[in-house]
């Protein structure tokens, strides 16, 4: 296993979920896994909302995909969902996307309460795309994750062990 790609469903860079993110990096680097990074808000807004499947945009990011082992997919919990700028580009992915990956379901909210949105939302969307091999969810409270005043992120001790011991799965596969 040797190519994974992130895709950040979040609406910028700028939030508790690249705290996640990071820490994901941090660990494919440490196993030299090669990995890309998809920022969903960042890909055009028309091909997104029109579902442009011949964007060039969309084509260089399903490429992304198809070329990967891993998937992890990160999304903030809004409303007890997944963000909509998430489903937007699943919905541009080709129906078996994800079939053969190892898919890695990453989120962040606001309270526990809204733990099962992943599990009643956005699992049966990947199973749809094909996923069949989806690790255990890591769900982290945002106030597990505090923002430094040096423009880093701490994350919580507990939060922090239920992600690198996902992760560490990625290893035995």
């Amino acid at each position: 296993m040797n190519k994974a790609v992130i895709i950040n469903g979040g609406n910028t860079r700028n939030s508790r979920l690249t705290a996640i993110q990071q820490r994901v990096e941090v660990f494919f680097e440490n196993e030299a896994i090669a990995f890309q990074s998809i920022y969903v808000h960042e890909l055009p807004a028309e091909d997104l909302i029109t579902a442009n499947f011949k964007s060039e945009a969309i084509k260089q990011v399903n490429q992304q995909v198809e070329e990967s082992q891993i998937v992890v997919i990160l999304t903030p919990i809004y409303k007890a969902s997944y963000t909509g700028i998430l489903k937007t580009y699943l919905d541009l992915l080709p129906q078996k996307a994800l079939e053969g990956k190892i898919v890695v379901p990453l989120a962040v909210g606001g309270s526990a309460f809204h733990l099962l949105a992943i599990e009643y939302a956005l699992k049966p969307v990947l199973s749809v795309l094909g996923a069949t091999e989806i690790l255990n969810t890591v769900y982290i409270i945002d106030k597990q994750i505090e923002r430094l005043a040096t423009d880093g992120f701490q994350i919580d001790e507990e939060a922090e062990k239920r992600l690198t011991t996902e992760l560490q799965k990625l290893l035995s596969k």
